[in-house]
């Protein structure tokens, strides 16, 4: 009975990740607007009942997207080999570069869903902007216990303007209609700027490894 029921939460986790695959290539496309239900479900050869199984409705596709990457990101970042600022730029630019791989049309979704949270159904995705500046939160706070920033390191207002700089950058590509690239653009920021912003909470011999 065990082994049946791990089956079935195997096949269940199967489904709805080709429910995903299916509906992000579509949407990639067409944008959300232009993509039924239907047409995701036909496309993945399940019944339309099997969609809403999984997700109230169709918007809820694109918040379910991006959840494990943001977090699989996240956790690279932490554990990506090289000094606090390498980490940094490594969070940031896979951040931007991740968007951008998704396209276009995903992202301007996204930010259509999210900008007023009053439209978000899901609590989880209400929280996104704030969970991501607890991931900005978290990459600072691990380089203070390492030794890496200064004890007095002001944690909260960097992970703020932080997640400000990287959402401000995404609504600017989002806005442009994606005329150059959001990875490059965060790339040239974390070599152009990051240091500089950085280098007042750097504790010595992490600066002097940085220049």
């Amino acid at each position: 009975m065990s082994e049946k029921m791990t089956n079935r939460k195997l096949a269940a986790l199967e489904t709805k990740r080709k429910l995903l695959e299916t509906a992000k290539g579509i949407i990639r496309e067409k944008g959300l607007v232009n993509t039924s239900v239907e047409e995701i479900t036909r496309a993945c050869g399940v019944a339309n009942g099997t969609f809403y199984t999984y997700f109230k409705r169709k918007e809820d596709v694109v918040f379910a997207i991006s959840h494990d990457m943001f977090r699989e990101i996240y956790e690279k970042a932490q554990n990506h080999d090289g000094p606090f600022m390498d980490r940094l730029a490594f969070y940031m630019v896979t951040f931007s570069g991740h968007i951008e791989r998704d396209g276009l049309k995903l992202c301007q979704e996204w930010v259509r869903n999210t900008v007023d949270p009053e439209l978000v159904e899901n609590p989880y995705d209400k929280e996104k902007l704030r969970m991501d500046n607890d991931s900005m939160k978290g990459m600072i706070q691990t380089g203070v216990e390492r030794g890496e920033l200064k004890q007095d390191t002001p944690t909260d207002a960097l992970a703020d303007a932080l997640t400000d700089v990287i959402y401000g950058e995404m609504l600017c590509w989002d806005m442009s209609g994606g005329a150059y690239s959001f990875e490059e653009r965060t790339k040239t920021f974390c070599t152009m700027f990051l240091p500089a912003m950085m280098k007042p909470y750097l504790n010595e011999k992490w600066e002097n490894n940085d220049e």
